[in-house]
């Protein structure tokens, strides 16, 4: 962005900005290890996606918007709704016992949380288009880029939501039920940083649905320890998307976006400390109370246990590389966020299998 000041006379002052004018239409150019690469703007590509991508790279040239709208380009999101899940799916199993429906649960919400992750981006940048446009790290979206119209973008959507009906009508009455009850989050989430600091909580509250869907799919029921399972994923989403806005609080700033970003400030590290403690206690309660009144072995227990516990560490490792005023560092350890659930995955699925 050019900034051009202006004096009495009509010369250029270049100690005092009168307007702005837009760069947008002129070739950008950054160096790489490569040499010149050229910016998102030119070729469709998303300014936050991995380079090299397989949507950029080897996708058919007119799948590519709709396939960067659900943000397939980006797979973390993905898999931050899918992790919660397979939690809710491997501690039912550890409580109960492993069945071969169990697999197809897991596969079911694979693929469910590929599409309505995508029908859920589809949303959030139907919602946000005038805002997409207005900061530097979203501008190249689909949608305020000219790559997809809103009537596009909205067909797209149904046409997602639709195909995870579908794989929803495969589960047991009371998981079709809740798997209905998620839309209503998921449809509130990108309003929600225009009326409160807490749009991450929001996303939370979306996000980790599938932590009551795995349950109540294997179990026909809910109980206390999905719902300590679910706090614990609310708290850890508040932990993570803490630190990816932390990319836009400048922008967001100048737009009046709120976040807890912006609302935690310099004190964000005290924050996210003390989310990871939460996440550590109430998944550990989770643990107890699913496991201990099914009389669970000690074996069992004890690597179910080492699920909170290493996830636990593992937010640590992250917290001690932020700083919160480096965007790079910020989207990094959010993509690394993916690990610290698949830790807690991992001890679940082993504790179910011993």
């Amino acid at each position: 962005m050019r900034l051009l000041g202006r004096q009495g006379h009509g010369l250029p002052r270049p100690q005092r900005v009168i307007y702005t004018q837009s760069d947008l239409g002129a070739v950008h150019a950054r160096k790489s290890r490569g040499g010149t690469e050229q910016m998102p703007e030119l070729h469709g590509t998303v300014a936050d996606a991995v380079r090299g991508n397989w949507v950029d790279r080897h996708a058919p040239p007119a799948t590519r918007p709709y396939l960067r709208l659900a943000r397939a380009d980006r797979p973390i999101g993905t898999w931050l709704l899918l992790i919660p899940c397979w939690w809710g799916i491997a501690l039912a199993a550890a409580a109960d016992a492993p069945r071969l429906s169990d697999l197809w649960w897991a596969l079911a919400c694979t693929a469910g949380a590929f599409l309505m992750r995508g029908a859920g981006c589809t949303w959030n940048d139907i919602t946000d288009r005038d805002f997409d446009g207005s900061v530097a790290r979203t501008r190249s979206r689909p949608i305020p880029s000219g790559q997809v119209t809103v009537k596009q973008a909205l067909a797209f959507m149904v046409a997602q939501i639709a195909l995870s009906a579908l794989l929803l009508l495969t589960f047991n009455g009371a998981a079709i039920v809740i798997g209905i009850v998620a839309l209503v989050p998921v449809a509130i989430y990108p309003f929600a940083k225009r009326f409160t600091w807490w749009p991450q909580a929001f996303l939370g509250i979306a996000f980790n649905w599938g932590a009551l869907l795995g349950w109540v799919a294997h179990t026909g029921s809910l109980s206390p320890a999905p719902v300590l399972l679910y706090l614990a994923g609310l708290i850890w989403t508040l932990f993570y998307d803490t630190i990816y806005a932390h990319q836009d609080k400048e922008d967001d700033a100048l737009i009046g976006v709120k976040s807890t970003a912006r609302l935690f400030g310099t004190d964000t590290v005290k924050w996210l400390s003390g989310f990871l403690v939460a996440v550590v206690a109430l998944m550990t309660a989770a643990v107890l109370a699913a496991l201990l009144p099914a009389g669970a072995p000690p074996l069992v227990l004890a690597l179910a246990l080492c699920a909170p516990w290493g996830m636990g560490w593992h937010m640590l490792w992250l917290l001690r590389q932020l700083d919160i005023d480096n965007g790079d560092t910020c989207l990094r350890l959010f993509r690394a966020t993916r690990d610290t659930g698949l830790i807690a995955a991992l001890f679940l699925a082993v504790a179910a299998i011993v």
